[in-house]
């Protein structure tokens, strides 16, 4: 039995996380500050993890959360493009300075493996398609630079102190516990519950820019597969579906889903969106062995089931 601390484990993919640690038996520990995550979401879960309520900003409680632990599953995070332009110095202090703080406290603590979430938004709006690894990343947002920063402390502190690290490139992930009513939630469950309150979901653009939309269980699967296989501290993986999707198409088949009539509304492109995000996941594959268990319409019709249950 290994010791796991997840930050932001009441958050959407981090809680995801804590389920499954538990479900295999594992030692849990959440630190997370609850104003993006939710306490619902472990309630189902309380009696057998320790929870810290405790921000990444401060570094003596994360020297109490990283105390005795194996694996630290670096989730937490202020996400969102559009709220980073609005407050870029916030986003840069939980991202940027609570990554370092951590690691920090990890190295001190003797933790074997830091997993921390990274985003697509560091490649940027490049035309190349698939986005590989090895490619120049070219940020657009305060966000995508906080990433972009993780990702490189991650890196340096393995090169450095031999801290071992591993940065996880997610791209748009979705499915259930995932808030569709914060102002910056992401796109399908905001359609979702758009939908089945016959609202018209906005679309910023033409609505053909495309995602690797990708369920959440299969970026579940990549953190504990990034904590324990061997011979891979210090690199980054794309992780993903391994295919692009149309806002257009999602309407589409969210419509399908619910079997209900759905019309967009079209608002201008915002700042520091791309148009197209497509992943290859071949490195993930032949390092770690990374598959998608779950496609994108079996998550489509997963999550609309979840939000439908959650809105009754």
């Amino acid at each position: 039995m290994a010791s796991y601390l997840v930050t932001g484990g009441a958050g959407f993919i981090g809680s995801n996380i804590v389920e499954t640690l538990v479900k295999r038996g594992e030692r849990v520990r959440v630190l997370d500050n609850f104003s993006t995550g939710f306490r619902k979401n472990l309630v189902a879960l309380e009696k057998d993890i320790d929870i810290i309520d405790g921000d990444l900003r401060d570094p003596e409680t994360l020297q109490s959360a990283v105390d005795g632990i194996d694996y630290v599953l670096h989730q937490s995070a202020l996400p969102s493009v559009p709220r980073s332009i609005a407050a870029p110095f916030t986003s840069n202090a939980v991202n940027v300075d609570g990554t370092l703080n951590l690691l920090i406290a990890a190295r001190h603590a003797g933790v074997k493996r830091v997993v921390a979430a990274s985003s697509s938004s560091v490649y940027g709006d490049t035309p190349t398609l698939p986005k590989r690894e090895d490619m120049m990343m070219n940020p657009l947002s305060p966000y995508a630079v906080s990433k972009l920063a993780t990702e490189q402390y991650c890196r340096a502190f393995f090169t450095s102190y031999g801290l071992e690290t591993v940065a996880l490139r997610y791209f748009n992930v979705f499915g259930p516990r995932q808030n569709p009513a914060s102002q910056y939630a992401a796109v399908i469950p905001k359609f979702i519950q758009m939908a089945l309150k016959g609202e018209q979901p906005v679309i910023y653009g033409d609505g053909e820019q495309s995602r690797d939309f990708t369920f959440v269980e299969n970026v579940v699967e990549a953190n504990l597969l990034a904590a324990t296989t061997p011979g891979i501290g210090g690199q980054i993986y794309n992780i993903a579906a391994n295919g692009t999707h149309t806002l257009l198409k999602v309407v589409d088949m969210i419509a399908n889903e619910l079997g209900v009539s759905v019309t967009p509304r079209f608002e201008p492109p915002r700042a520091g969106d791309i148009k197209h995000s497509w992943a290859d996941i071949e490195k993930a594959k032949r390092d770690m062995g990374y598959c998608v268990k779950v496609g994108f319409e079996e998550g489509i019709a997963r999550t609309c089931a979840w939000l439908k249950d959650a809105n009754r």
